[in-house]
């Protein structure tokens, strides 16, 4: 049985400069600490040469990485709850720093497994729960929304302008002619592996100066003798943590659709080099810090969940657009010209949402030191699409009649699972306009 007591605990001061310049730092470790993991995206070729693997093994060690994530996001937030987010991401920093640096000699496969496996722990266990946890203590009243909007805009930002200096060290190692490529590949790795091990150190100093600057409170009770299965429960018995589950997963269905619209540039019969594919979704990239911070700001003035919700619906037509423009029999011209501009409108709002499906954490009725646990609970619940939807896109792609009917068919799939996602908003709009009238009418 639960039972109370009077006890003192330790809450930090904090001005608005300095969480906005806690934020930041957040924010770049959020942007550095990614990339050197996801390397493949860029250097795919020149690692499988000098690691001396097969695509077959590659993927086998994403999927092993990938398995990880899924199985540690509640984990993640429980351990934020028990140990202080600062803390677990100065370790987050150092541990994936240090095993960058043994990724740099170039070990063998069986190494490699055991790299990656520790980068699903430092990026996974101990990062996740705790700088989602730590962004939301953060963020006063009304302001959830642009903090989660300006983390998720700048650490896009960050990476791109991280994978820019990363990618003029490997030309300017690799040579004119890439005679250099691998020892190319082991600077990028040692770049990434030093910033992670200074961001650590860093962060350690903000965490001392932290524990300086504390004032001493006095909370009225405690719940006692509660195991993890209560909480765990508790939390699950919650509506807003599923409905905000949904949202997240129609957010994530939209953003693994951003990642076919270079093929269906190229594929769908529209007359896309690779190049001119290229350029257009890394325009895209770039309209990340636009999305996420505007996003955030939007959200705390209209409320996060409404601009969230309009979020949704229009990424849901831009879809729709992308699969109807072909068959209206425009000019070639115009049908290019509206591709881009859906594209561009879907890579947006993606963004915005990206931004701000975090910020509607604010609506649970969640004790704070239950937050970390909720925040991996309802990450379990909101990004299990990743299992599934490259299996899903693999099969319609198979059983379509061409590419280009393939990638529409997905794209259609997509906005059926927004449409679970703008239900989820509508209900979850009511239900807090519900519970703010019910606090109106007693107090």
């Amino acid at each position: 049985m639960a039972q109370t007591e009077s006890i003192n605990i330790d809450k930090p001061v904090n001005t608005k400069a300095t969480r906005y310049m806690q934020l930041l730092l957040l924010t770049v470790a959020g942007g550095a600490i990614y990339p050197m993991l996801y390397m493949r995206q860029i250097y795919q070729t020149t690692m499988l040469e000098a690691f001396q693997l097969t695509n077959g093994q590659l993927g086998e060690l994403y999927s092993m990485m990938g398995l990880l994530f899924f199985l540690t996001y509640a984990p993640s937030g429980w351990l934020a709850d028990k140990i202080k987010p600062m803390k677990l991401i100065v370790f987050s920093l150092l541990g994936t720093g240090l095993l960058g640096f043994w990724y740099s000699t170039l070990p063998s496969y069986y190494s490699l497994l055991c790299i990656f496996g520790g980068w699903g722990i430092t990026t996974g266990l101990t990062f996740w729960g705790a700088v989602m946890k730590r962004i939301k203590l953060l963020s006063g009243e009304h302001e959830s929304g642009r903090f989660y909007g300006f983390y998720d805009g700048g650490r896009g930002l960050v990476e791109a302008v991280l994978a820019s200096i990363a990618l003029y060290i490997f030309s300017v190692v690799a040579g004119d002619n890439d005679n250099n490529v691998i020892e190319a590949l082991i600077y990028v790795i040692y770049m990434y592996s030093w910033l992670c091990i200074a961001l650590a150190v860093i962060c350690l100093a903000g965490v001392y100066y932290e524990n300086k600057q504390v004032i001493t409170e006095v909370k009225k009770v405690r719940e006692k003798n509660e195991s993890l299965f209560t909480d765990i429960i508790f939390i699950l018995k919650q509506p807003e943590v599923w409905l905000i589950a949904l949202i997240i997963s129609a957010g994530y269905h939209l953003f693994w659709s951003t990642y076919s619209f270079s093929a269906y540039l190229q594929e769908g019969n529209w007359g896309f080099s690779a190049v001119m594919a290229g350029t257009i979704t890394t325009i895209k990239l770039w309209l990340r810090p636009v999305g996420g911070a505007v996003g955030g700001i939007l959200g705390d003035k209209f409320t996060n969940v409404r601009i969230l919700n309009y979020a949704l619906i229009g990424s849901a037509l831009g879809l729709l657009g992308l699969i109807v423009a072909p068959m209206m029999g425009m000019s070639s011209t115009m049908t290019v010209n509206l591709c881009i501009f859906f594209i561009l409108l879907v890579g947006l709002l993606t963004y915005a949402i990206r931004g701000l499906y975090w910020a509607i954490i604010e609506n649970l009725n969640i004790p704070e030191a239950k937050l970390g646990l909720a925040i991996g609970i309802i990450s379990v619940l909101g990004y299990c699409p990743d299992i599934f939807i490259p299996l899903i896109n693999g099969y319609i792609m198979d059983a379509a009649a061409s590419q280009q009917a393939g990638y529409q068919m997905y794209f259609g799939y997509t906005i059926a699972m927004t449409a679970v996602g703008i239900i989820a908003c509508v209900i979850l709009k009511a239900r807090v306009a519900k519970k703010r009238l019910q606090t109106q009418a007693t107090s």
